[in-house]
């Protein structure tokens, strides 16, 4: 071809799909991987793709109350490829505005796919998008080659290997990668991500207050702005008892309106951060503002009619008890173990030699590790289970759901990214079986 070709890198992630072309420091766009139909529309919509450093909120926002959602992957596995046909044809044509017949693609997968999803995946690049070439990447390898690039005088970069743990929409996965290649036989996972939570979430808020059930837009919306990692879930668990100023974690969302506003946001946001002067091992005093917000905490009976006559529901220990699934799935009913028990499990299936470099150079990616004091929590939770002799090291991200786009899209801008590719002809020639053996060690 006379012109370079360009290369799409897609993190198809069962929450968002970030996409953008190769070389770039951040995608062009981050779009939810779902279809979405409100109560009063007979028709699935697009949703909206997200703010980033390139686009500017929609002047427009669509009411997501009670909106059903229709999403082409489940627990991490790509199950309606024609839905997720839909979403990438909306995706290339309208807003990268890309031809993929003159365009190579990296995309992501996640670990253990199975090859009939494989083959669905292939069939949809090659054959309905008629891309030029393909390259497979999963999502661990290119955390560590974007981590080892951007600090190259730390141990993950001196020792090329590193173990990684995806606190993702679907799954948790946590991961050693050396010389760059995830160690697929050391891989663990823990079937519980982002969804879960959220499920939870609506689970608890609908017993205790108000039917949230339907609401998933609205309840990631609560889990994102209010939830947090405890640091001492006894003790949270004392002072979410407390009533009043003398409870840190009472906080209130508004629920949209769909009139006035059509989104929900917190009430009092200070209030809501109150809960962070534990972690400075003490109390702080109420500000003015949060006495105010407080008052009527103190008249029980002027509560009543707050809750009575406004859209709004309060969140005391459901902050921290949501998360808290991540460390304690079996509180979920789940015979699985919790993440840190999953991280030594992980590196005990390495070799001898590699324990002490994987336990210092651990790194989160993933939109469920954004939690705050997840890293201090699961540092605690570690600690104790590794050997004395052996220093434990958290590195997050510092955008944990942009991490694994940004390593794909260094890896797509290296000069050799076209030879590891797998082009339309040998995927004609030699079907979809033997082409994944190249991305596979």
């Amino acid at each position: 071809m006379s012109s370079p070709t360009t290369v799409v890198v897609l993190d198809n992630g069962g929450g968002l799909i970030k996409a953008g072309l190769g070389g770039e420091r951040d995608p062009s766009t981050i779009l939810p991987n779902c279809l979405y139909r409100s109560p009063a529309s007979k028709k699935w919509l697009h949703p909206n793709p997200l703010p980033t450093t390139t686009t500017t909120t929609p002047t427009t926002e669509p009411d997501l109350t009670s909106a059903a959602v229709r999403r082409p992957i489940d627990r991490g596995y790509l199950i309606n490829p024609d839905l997720q046909r839909e979403i990438w044809s909306h995706l290339f044509s309208s807003i990268l505005r890309i031809n993929p017949s003159h365009s190579s693609l990296l995309l992501t997968e996640p670990l253990f796919t199975l090859p009939s999803i494989q083959r669905s995946l292939d069939e949809l690049v090659f054959e309905d998008f008629n891309f030029n070439s393909l390259y497979i990447a999963d999502s661990p390898s290119l955390v560590h080659l974007y981590e080892a690039s951007r600090r190259p005088d730390t141990l993950v970069s001196r020792a090329q290997c590193s173990l990684v743990v995806d606190c993702g929409f679907s799954f948790t996965h946590a991961s050693p990668v050396f010389q760059n290649f995830t160690l697929n036989y050391a891989a663990k996972r823990i079937d519980l991500g982002g969804k879960a939570l959220t499920n939870y979430l609506k689970e608890l808020v609908s017993f205790r207050a108000v039917n949230v059930m339907e609401e998933t837009f609205i309840m990631d919306d609560v889990k994102e702005k209010l939830c947090f990692v405890s640091l001492d879930v006894p003790r949270d668990l004392h002072i979410a008892r407390n009533r009043g100023k003398e409870n840190l974690f009472r906080s209130t969302y508004v629920l949209p309106d769909g009139v006035t506003h059509m989104k929900g946001f917190v009430k009092y946001p200070e209030q809501a951060r109150r809960y962070l002067s534990l972690a400075d091992g003490g109390l702080s005093h109420p500000l003015e503002e949060d006495m105010n917000c407080l008052e009527f905490a103190q008249h029980p009976e002027e509560r009543k009619t707050v809750d009575l006559t406004k859209n709004e529901f309060d969140l005391t220990n459901e902050r921290f008890l949501v998360p808290e699934m991540i460390f304690h799935p079996a509180d979920l009913g789940m015979n699985q173990a919790g993440l840190a028990e999953c991280i030594v499990r992980a590196v005990n299936s390495c070799h001898p030699h590699l324990h002490p470099v994987l336990y210092e150079s651990i790194i989160l990616t993933g939109g469920s590790t954004l939690f705050p004091q997840f890293a201090a929590r699961l540092e605690k939770e570690l600690r104790p289970l590794v050997p004395a002799d052996y220093n434990v090291k958290i590195t997050a991200q510092e955008d944990p759901i942009l991490g694994v786009w940004r390593g794909g899209s260094l890896l797509a801008s290296s000069p050799d990214f076209e030879a590891m590719c797998v082009t339309k002809s040998e995927y004609e020639e030699h079907g979809s079986a033997r082409c994944h053996k190249r991305f596979f060690h």
